[in-house]
């Protein structure tokens, strides 16, 4: 007879080999981004940065991000258009060099407990983190949405570091030359490293853009609307070669809908909008996903630039179990034939490996 001590032993040998083939599975298998699937970081757990933007500083890739955690609930106040919420937390890092293996670094700026009238109070918002770095003043600078839980405050919060990984001081918040202010993102221009703050405004209705100053905390006070009436938000944009490319989507809450895109010779516009850049099933919830950042990245095998959609897929019933959509954009010429421009494209895949995605 089978004494039964030796069976719980034979069983707890079995689920440890288990255990540790699943682990190294993880660990070896890692090669391959799987859009909607639950990314995990270097110690396996599921990766929090929502809404997030990404950094390229001496060879490492940053990812920020909105921490969601605890329970989703829609106040009273947002009742009417569906605006689910977590309470703050405070903004993660993560730090890869190979854009799949990812360690947390921690929460760079946290939210505030104890002082309802600060602007990272935790029954506040503070959405959409990017990050930027200033050469001139060896800052790491971060903007993002400020808001109070009824989205009526629409600001601009700004915070830097000396390091990418942090922590972050908290600075102040804007309205932008005056003006509201909800997503948004942060580009710098790679010629003349001057760096704007593009915000989605007057109740999204336009897009604006602001240009920053020298030290990317402040103003210059000179902006621009664009895309007016259009009623944009999650905006993105990015530099290809002489062309400069903008990725949005329109406004229907925590729910996807077609992606936007369009063109310019200038970050000033004008602008030529060139349609939904996603392409085939479920291509008119853009893979029911939204836009947060396009992140170009260096191919290895020709060196060529290559570029990143990364975008939400949110989950307004339970936000903290919202995932992430990497695709790559790839380019072809635009199908309304406008000035000859190439408009950025997206297919979706299962998976896909980021070392040969563009051969």
């Amino acid at each position: 007879i089978t004494k039964p001590w030796i069976y719980f032993i034979f069983i707890g040998i079995i689920g440890l080999i288990a255990f540790l083939h699943l682990t190294s599975h993880h660990n070896s298998d890692q090669k391959y981004i799987r859009p909607g699937s639950i990314f995990l970081d270097t110690d396996g757990n599921p990766i929090n940065a929502h809404g997030g933007g990404f950094l390229f500083h001496n060879n490492v890739y940053y990812w920020y991000g909105e921490i969601k955690v605890g329970n989703t609930y829609t106040p009273a106040a947002n009742a009417n258009w569906g605006g689910s919420r977590v309470d703050l937390i405070g903004i993660s890092c993560y730090s890869s060099q190979d854009l799949i293996h990812w360690e947390f670094r921690g929460n760079v700026l946290p939210a505030v407990t104890n002082d309802p009238s600060h602007d990272l109070y935790f029954k506040g918002v503070a959405e959409r983190p990017k990050v930027v770095y200033n050469a001139v003043t060896n800052k790491f600078v971060m903007w993002l949405h400020i808001d109070s839980m009824d989205y009526k405050r629409a600001r601009s919060g700004v915070a830097e570091s000396d390091s990418p990984v942090g922590p972050f001081t908290y600075i102040q918040s804007f309205r932008p030359n005056d003006q509201m202010a909800r997503d948004l993102t942060v580009f710098v221009d790679k010629a003349s490293t001057t760096a704007y703050l593009i915000t989605s405004s007057q109740d999204n209705a336009v897009t604006h853009v602001n240009e920053l100053t020298s030290n990317y905390t402040s103003f210059t006070g000179n902006w621009k609307p664009i895309f007016e009436g259009r009623y944009m938000e999650a905006p993105t944009i990015f530099q290809r070669d002489d062309r400069y490319y903008f990725i949005g989507s329109g406004c229907t809450a925590w729910k996807p809908n077609a992606a936007r895109s369009a063109v310019s010779t200038s970050i000033w516009g004008p602008w030529t909008e060139l349609g939904n850049p996603a392409r085939g099933t479920d291509a008119d919830t853009t893979f029911h996903s939204q836009s947060t950042y396009v992140l170009p990245i260096r191919d290895g095998n020709d060196g060529e630039e290559r570029f990143l959609f990364a975008a939400d897929r949110w989950n307004e019933k339970d936000l903290p179990d919202s995932r992430y959509v990497w695709l790559p954009i790839e380019f072809d010429a635009a199908e309304d034939g406008s000035n000859g421009n190439e408009s950025p494209i997206i297919h979706w895949y299962d998976e896909w490996d980021i070392r040969n995605a563009w051969t």
